[in-house]
């Protein structure tokens, strides 16, 4: 029997519902959406989306394991339905969307929060779901919906009639935050702390309690050899007091002379076993032949994860406040506001810097070929050269990261040329 828009409507909820239900017996209700930190102020208040991206809904954050931007989407900052524009939450997210879509990325969607009061109706995610469009679909790589309900269930097989089985392979169902830890990152995602108390509360529930803590074992020492995941000193004083680490130097070394006409250096994800079997490579200081992987993004993704996994950022956490009050400087001063703070960077991280932007710069004198403009190359490398230090960057703090970025490239010559330190090292 068909059910019509209606029945199906009533249907899903009174799923959800049965979800708020089952929430409150585990002690998991939210009355209220969840708050916004102050920190967390996402675009100015004159911007055309300001009254949607104030709730904090939506976020990019850093690279998964596999070298792809970051999108989050959480239900439990979504205010009552009177209070939001489901049209504008839908362009807002169009939106954020059109800066990361040429590259591969990933969606995290954190369930828990949707109720009766804040649902948007089965027609607005129909007509969302046909309005992303291939060109949307063609880079997402992995939507992982965390905290699964039967509400999700009855959805999928409402919507399965419309939804591609090449899509479908792409959703991964996560029961707990510990199972999406096998995928991503999580230090890097901004996880609304409500979500984080249901998800204990969930694992509580669990037969037997919840498990005990692992104990974690004591750091090891790292390698002599070591590369990733280790300052920048140790680097230099295990390599002989070389500036430019064997990683960044191999990588660009070879990306230069194979990869500068590469369409999308920089945007395409890797194969995250090829990634772990170099990292480990460089780590035991045995050699690393890329032409064995058949892939230029492997040493793409190489880079941007040598620089990921710094203990500190290369722009260093002193320097993030200057970086991140680029936007607020008149746009005729932004570039020597720019090489007034990259100058008083250490020299070693400024040299390392210099060696990775003149690369940069090259490549985007290949955008005709590579189309990667200072811009798209600053979507990329933003926030692999500086985070804040005591959480992850929300989503109105990326476009000043990625200003100073696109500074930096674009303007190479001009900022760089001045400090040139005796143990300068170009590609």
């Amino acid at each position: 029997m068909m059910l019509s828009g209606i029945d199906l409507e009533q249907l899903a909820e009174i799923e959800l519902q049965k979800d708020e239900e089952e929430q409150k017996s585990v002690g998991s209700s939210l009355s209220t959406p969840a708050s916004v930190p102050r920190e967390e102020s996402y675009l100015d208040i004159s911007h055309p989306y300001y009254d949607v991206a104030r709730h904090g809904i939506i976020q990019v954050t850093g690279d998964d394991n596999y070298g792809r931007k970051l999108v989050v989407f959480s239900c439990c900052r979504m205010p009552p339905s009177h209070q939001l524009n489901h049209q504008k939450l839908l362009e807002y997210l169009k939106y954020t969307l059109d800066q990361y879509v040429e590259s591969d990325y990933t969606v995290v969607y954190f369930h828990f929060g949707l109720r009766s009061i804040n649902k948007p109706s089965l027609k607005w995610l129909q007509r969302a779901y046909k309005e992303f469009d291939r060109k949307y679909k063609k880079n997402l790589k992995a939507l992982y919906v965390v905290h699964p309900t039967n509400f999700i269930k009855i959805l999928w097989n409402i919507f399965k009639p419309i939804i591609s089985h090449k899509f479908g392979k792409k959703v991964t169902y996560v029961n707990y935050l510990s199972e999406l830890r096998d995928h991503l990152n999580c230090d890097q995602l901004v996880i609304p702390p409500e979500v984080i108390r249901h998800d204990d509360k969930l694992r509580a529930t669990q037969k037997g309690g919840p498990p005990l803590p692992a104990k974690t074992p004591p750091p090891r020492p790292p390698l002599p050899t070591q590369q990733f995941g280790v300052t920048l000193q140790y680097l230099k004083d295990k390599n002989q007091g070389a500036l430019i680490p064997p990683v960044v130097k191999c990588t660009v070394s070879y990306l230069k002379l194979k990869g500068l006409q590469t369409e999308g250096l920089f945007r395409r994800s890797a194969r995250v076993q090829a990634i772990k079997e170099i990292q480990k490579l460089y780590n035991l200081g045995k050699p690393v032949n890329y032409d064995d992987y058949c892939d230029i993004h492997v040493p793409a993704v190489i880079l941007k994860t040598f620089l990921r996994e710094l203990p500190e950022p290369l722009l260093t956490y002193d320097l993030y406040e200057q970086v991140h009050s680029i936007a607020s400087v008149e746009s005729s001063l932004r570039v020597s506001q720019c090489k007034e703070t990259v100058e008083s960077l250490p020299e070693h991280n400024y040299v390392l810097l210099k060696y990775l932007t003149c690369f940069l710069h090259m490549v985007s004198q290949e955008s005709i070929h590579n189309k990667m403009t200072p811009f798209n190359l600053a979507c990329v490398f933003g926030l692999n050269l500086i985070w804040p230090p005591r959480s992850t960057a929300s989503l109105g703090a990326l476009m000043p990261l990625n200003m100073f970025t696109e500074l930096l490239i674009e303007h190479y010559s001009r900022i760089f040329g001045s400090r040139v330190p005796p143990s300068e090292v170009l590609p």
